[in-house]
């Protein structure tokens, strides 16, 4: 049996993908027999090899068994097949692409937050309009008064003592490994006890993804949210961190796309979340050790132009990123930059940042565990030390 499981994964690992969950159904039937003893004939046998690089089925019955469902013994064979296929496959990969791509410990941009009045492609620097890494006053103002709103709510959304405040995360796979590091350093903090942080940030689930509002994230977001002791109406402040996977085009092709990608998933914020008052943007970390396309350099460089060109738009008035209710429909949160998390490598940027790449995980996109606390402190750092997020993350004095 053995021997036939070695020679089954080396099937597998040559193949190619299909769909099919009735297939995937058969495959489990099928192990069942093989472990009580049956032989399978060779189109059987196609039948588990087909079905264990059908990722996307395959990860359905492994999410189950993650809500708590019980999965059988052969829905863990096939789930462990896979991943064997999946690992071998990304292995594969990444040797090619790191081949084509050497990672570089470097590749010369300047941080936006160093760029300042200077420019990259013609867009110029800084967080802000002006080259400035400090929102204009008139927006800091209103951001300020906002602060001063956000105070426990009750599971109805109404002000109670015995409320909480709701911290989401939203975006991807970094973003959830981030906020989750995050999460661990405020616990071991002193924080407002009323803070709850929520991480609704999911793997796979990128801004295009996320840009739907009836995809499968969201249901995601509010099991979380359950989860937590925690309902929509209690949530009054988003930090969001997305990308989109595989960029392509020279800036600002990418860059443009991902900021329309952006305002669609604003958009669904304000309309889920009646009480979000707040939400905080971070672009990607350094990904010039990435070892596969999924968003390497510059295209991780260039994800913070779309934020800022988000939020600028918010500062200018644009009417689909209105939050103020005295000009018109309101369509979004008030937003600002969270902590600007983007380094040149081993370049150390004004405040001393840098990222080696043992800060990086196997793929050279995701943060290690190095990593992670690394940006789980710069987010600390943030929410105890801006103006618009002390007044209620810190305990009151």
């Amino acid at each position: 049996m053995k021997k036939q499981m070695v020679v089954l994964v080396a099937l597998l690992i040559s193949g190619v993908a299909f769909a099919d969950e009735a297939k995937v159904r058969e495959a489990v039937d099928l192990l069942a027999r093989q472990r009580s003893g049956a032989e399978l004939t060779m189109d059987e046998q196609s039948v588990i090899d087909k079905a264990s690089r059908d990722w996307g089925s395959v990860r359905d019955i492994r999410d189950r068994g993650r809500r708590g469902e019980t999965l059988t013994q052969d829905e863990k064979k096939l789930i462990e097949l896979a991943e064997v296929v999946r690992a071998k496959r990304a292995a594969d990969s990444r040797a090619a692409y790191r081949a084509a791509h050497p990672p570089r410990a470097s590749i010369g941009l300047v941080p936006l937050t160093d760029l300042g009045s200077g420019s990259y492609e013609g867009e110029e620097g800084g967080l802000y309009p002006g080259g400035h890494n400090v929102p204009p006053l008139k927006h800091l103002a209103a951001g300020l008064k906002l602060a001063t709103s956000i105070v426990p709510l009750g599971s109805d959304g109404q002000p109670s003592g015995d409320g909480q405040i709701v911290v989401l995360a939203r975006g991807m796979s970094n973003a959830t490994q981030e906020f989750r590091a995050f999460q661990k350093l405020a616990s071991e903090d002193a924080i407002n006890p009323k803070v709850l942080l929520v991480d609704g940030a999911q793997g796979g689930q990128s801004a295009d993804r996320t840009a739907d509002p009836s995809g499968k994230y969201w249901k995601g977001v509010d099991r979380r949210l359950a989860e937590a002791g925690a309902t929509r109406e209690q949530i009054q402040v988003v930090w969001l961190k997305q990308a989109v996977p595989r960029p392509k085009d020279p800036f600002p092709a990418e860059a443009s796309r991902f900021k329309h990608h952006l305002v669609a998933n604003i958009h669904i914020l304000r309309d889920l979340y009646p009480n979000l008052k707040v939400t905080y943007l971070s672009s990607r970390i350094y990904a010039g050790y990435a070892e596969s396309p999924l968003n390497p350099e510059p295209h991780a460089y260039e994800t913070a132009f779309s934020v800022k060109w988000l939020i600028a738009d918010q500062i200018n008035g644009v009417a689909e990123m209105n939050f103020d209710p005295a000009s018109g429909p309101v369509r979004a949160p008030w937003m600002c930059w969270g902590p600007y998390l983007w380094a040149d490598g081993t370049t150390a940027r004004s405040d001393g940042l840098t990222y080696s790449r043992e800060d990086l995980g196997v793929d050279g996109t995701h943060p290690s565990g190095r990593g992670r606390i690394k940006i789980g402190h710069q987010l600390l750092t943030f929410f105890k030390t801006d103006p618009t997020a002390s007044s209620w993350f810190l305990p009151s004095k």
